[in-house]
C-alpha cells in the first residue's frame, strides 16, 4: 500500500504552537508529512531572524518534543526562487513525492492546482496570537512570547541569543531609514 504523503511550506520564523496545531492535524490524515522551510536564504532581518538551520532544529525538536515519529517527518529547507510558474517542479525537485499540498497561501494554493495536485487549506488556530508576527512583536516589546511557541523553539532562540539578535536588527532596521 502506497504512503499517503503532504506537504506544507512556511517561513517558520519562529515555528510556534500554531505550526505545531496544524501539523498534529496534519498527520491525522497523511502517513508522512514534508514540512518545507521556506524563505530557506533569509536570515537577519526583522521579518526573517533565524537561520534556515536554526529553524530546522526548532521544528526537528518541537516535534520530539511532541513524540511524532521520526519517520514520519522531512524537514527540507527551501529558498525563494522569485519564479512563480517554475516554483512548484523547485519543491518537487527538493523534496520525496507528495500528493496532498496544504497551504493557506492563494498563490501557493493556485500553483500547485495548476499541477494537478490536491491542495487543502490547513486549520488556523487561534491566529490572532499564533503567528510569527505575534511572536516576533512580542520579543521586541518584552512581552510573554513563550506562551506561544513550544519549549524547544524557546530554548533555540535563547541558545543563539536570538532576542539580542532581533532587537540589534530592529535598531539597525530602524536606524537605516
Amino acid at each position: 500500500m502506497q504512503k499517503v504523503r503532504g506537504i506544507l511550506i512556511g517561513r517558520m520564523q519562529p515555528v510556534h504552537n500554531g505550526h505545531m496545531q496544524v501539523i498534529k492535524q496534519i498527520l491525522e490524515e497523511v502517513d508522512e508529512i514534508i514540512i518545507g522551510i521556506g524563505s530557506a536564504q533569509l536570515s537577519h532581518e526583522s521579518k526573517d531572524p533565524f537561520t534556515a538551520g536554526e529553524r530546522v532544529v526548532m521544528m526537528s525538536q518541537a516535534l520530539a518534543e511532541m513524540n511524532v515519529d521520526p519517520s514520519r517527518y522531512y524537514i527540507i529547507p527551501m529558498q525563494d526562487i522569485n519564479f512563480n510558474a517554475i516554483w512548484p517542479s523547485h519543491v518537487k525537485m527538493l523534496t520525496p513525492p507528495f500528493s496532498i499540498v496544504y497551504s493557506g497561501n492563494s498563490l501557493v494554493k493556485q500553483l500547485f492546482s495548476e499541477e494537478g495536485y490536491e491542495v487543502k487549506q490547513p486549520p488556523l488556530y487561534d491566529r490572532l496570537h499564533l503567528s510569527g508576527t505575534e511572536v516576533r512583536r512580542r520579543i521586541l516589546e518584552d512581552e510573554n512570547w513563550q506562551e506561544l511557541v513550544p519549549k524547544a523553539t524557546a530554548e533555540v532562540i535563547e541558545e543563539i541569543d536570538g532576542v539580542e539578535r532581533m532587537k540589534q536588527l530592529s535598531i539597525r532596521e530602524i536606524s537605516d531609514i
